[in-house]
């Protein structure tokens, strides 16, 4: 028939092995389809009652924000309170800054103020006609004018990134060691050539058509973190479907799948530099991803340097952020068992990340053991 498909001589010879498998069991291949096609049909009635679920959930975040005690443009810096160390955390650009501040019990930053230090929280907003022409330098410029601000200015604080804003905050704690006495590094990540294959194909080209108004939409943004687990949107779906709605868990679920889908776009500067700098030319690791003329070399910060690493990371490789804390000069490595968002606002990222960031921020003031006098 025209049109068809023929299968390839592998393709005939892997059909010859199944049917030549299912004979010796005294299986028919009729007997396979069926029994195949059931279970999928079975499988997406299942994820379909899980979305239907979602849709008609009560859950709503009704955590009302902390103050504000500087803004510029789009961006907002959140004072969550507490006493102790001033933490200023530095979120990614490509989702909401809120996951930090997900709902009652699954907040970070309300956990540590509530635990002897003082978070503030850098929201980027949704990028304006000013932030649409923004690089990865004007963001770091507009970081480092958080940190002169004079809510901040009082003393040196810890700087806290996650995920890409891992990166702007390396960034800036390189050109502004005046101001930041540690950094902290969430799931970030550095080679970006870790657990891809070698050479990986470009991606800049195919998102390229899609920088749409001075933006990379958020469907492309969401559609790029799929990928990176093509079933686990249906497998997340069919979990879902089997939790009481009134449970602890169904809540998460729904917290974390609307700040999922409460995304923002992306500035085109930042897609090309991020896509194309970062991913397709692996610029960090090889040395030449700069800020305003400056290397970021995380072998320059004498600082000293939490790295966290999320053991099932499927947006970070933990290779990728590995390779960072391995290029720190005073860097302490914790492996948190959790995954990339389940790490910071998970069921147990308390365990996960909270306390052990918590006991890091206890022990800067102490002295370490043959600790180098330029790394304090």
């Amino acid at each position: 028939m025209s049109g068809a498909w023929t299968p390839s001589p592998a393709g005939r010879r892997e059909a010859g092995r199944i049917a030549d498998a299912l004979a010796s069991a005294g299986l028919s291949a009729e007997a396979l389809r069926d029994a195949v096609l059931a279970r999928l049909g079975r499988e997406e009635r299942e994820m379909l009652a899980g979305i239907a679920a979602y849709r008609r959930h009560p859950y709503r975040r009704a955590l009302p924000d902390p103050p504000v005690v500087w803004e510029e443009g789009a961006t907002r810096l959140l004072d969550h309170g507490g006493t102790g160390p001033a933490v200023l955390f530095v979120p990614s650009l490509v989702n909401r800054a809120y996951v930090l501040d997900l709902a009652p019990g699954h907040s970070m930053l309300r956990h540590l103020a509530a635990n002897g230090a003082r978070p503030l929280l850098l929201d980027w907003g949704s990028p304006g006609a000013v932030e649409r022409r923004f690089g990865l330098a004007e963001h770091v410029a507009r970081l480092e004018r958080a940190l002169d601000s004079r809510a901040l200015r009082r003393t040196p604080l810890v700087l806290a990134g996650y995920c890409m804003g891992g990166l702007l905050a390396l960034a800036a704690a390189l050109r502004r060691p005046d101001r930041v006495r540690a950094l902290a590094l969430l799931a970030t990540p550095w080679d970006f050539g870790a657990g891809r294959p070698s050479p990986p194909p470009a991606l800049l080209p195919r998102f390229a058509p899609l920088l749409q108004d001075g933006v990379l939409p958020v469907d492309a943004l969401q559609a790029a973190f799929a990928a990176a687990d093509p079933w686990g949107v249906a497998r997340k779906f069919r979990a879902f479907a089997a939790l009481p709605p009134e449970s602890e868990r169904a809540r998460l679920f729904v917290a974390l799948e609307d700040w999922l889908n409460d995304g923002v776009p992306l500035a085109a500067p930042v897609a090309r530099e991020t896509i194309g700098g970062w991913y397709d030319e692996n610029r960090p690791t090889r040395g030449d991803w700069r800020i305003g003329g400056m290397a970021v070399d995380p072998a320059a910060l004498r600082r000293p340097a939490f790295v966290a690493l999320p053991d099932r990371d499927r947006i970070v490789p933990p290779a990728s952020a590995r390779a960072l804390a391995a290029r720190l000069p005073a860097a302490e490595t914790h492996v948190a068992a959790a995954g990339h968002v389940g790490m910071v606002a998970g069921s147990g990222a308390e365990a996960a990340l909270w306390r052990p960031l918590l006991g890091w921020l206890r022990r800067l003031g102490r002295p370490r053991r043959g600790a180098r006098a330029d790394a304090a």
